[in-house]
């Protein structure tokens, strides 16, 4: 794959059949993530890709409508210690935006194993995230209406956002819990728990 060639593509299915070709993937078909921590390819520039906050891509300033090219894109998806995101293959990257998170978590199933409650997470490429350990969830308070945004960790660096209606289920089995001396409003699942807030601010918002 060269950048020159990205850069003169003119649409996505072009670009995806560039990448496919350079990753070594077949027909676009989403086998798992291919390796992409493990490859130090040369940074050859940035292209005009863009991942905007619902879960949308966009190439060239339109939409990518087609969800093989979407999920053949997210398999070569990293983002590095300087905090970009970038499409990779094992002989270069490039960087794309990403105006929140790269994938979205769009369901949530909630099963018991062991006694144990275990929340599993689908997002919009078709990841299956089940959380716990490896695959923390953290909760953030942004905005200037406190918007309350948890976000699933999903591989590497790269993370979900939480979908609203998703995230008005998961906050739905939050309970207390004390950690290191103060009462948190938690989830628990895969036998972690994860601080939601704390209980004094969940008692001032429900006021």
């Amino acid at each position: 794959m060269a950048t020159e060639e990205i850069k003169a593509t003119g649409d996505a299915a072009s670009l995806a059949a560039l990448i496919s070709r350079a990753a070594g993937d077949s027909g676009g078909r989403k086998k798992g993530a291919p390796p992409v921590d493990r490859w130090n390819p040369p940074f050859c520039g940035d292209i005009d890709m863009e991942i905007r906050a619902d879960g949308t891509w966009f190439y060239l300033g339109t939409p990518i409508g087609r969800a093989p090219l979407v999920q053949l894109f997210s398999t070569v998806l990293r983002k590095d210690e300087d905090e970009k995101t970038y499409l990779v293959t094992p002989v270069e990257k490039v960087g794309i935006r990403v105006v929140d998170a790269p994938f979205v978590a769009v369901e949530m199933s909630v099963t018991e194993r062991d006694g144990r409650r275990v929340l599993t997470f689908r997002t919009n490429v078709g990841d299956v995230v089940e959380a716990g350990r490896e695959h923390p969830i953290r909760f953030v308070i942004r905005g200037e209406n406190d918007e309350l945004k948890p976000y699933l960790h999903v591989r590497g660096r790269l993370e979900a956002l939480v979908t609203r209606a998703v995230m008005y289920d998961l906050v739905e089995l939050g309970e207390p819990v004390e950690i290191a001396g103060r009462d948190m409003f938690c989830v628990r699942s895969g036998g972690s728990i994860f601080p939601i807030m704390p209980l004094a601010e969940l008692d001032a918002l429900t006021r």
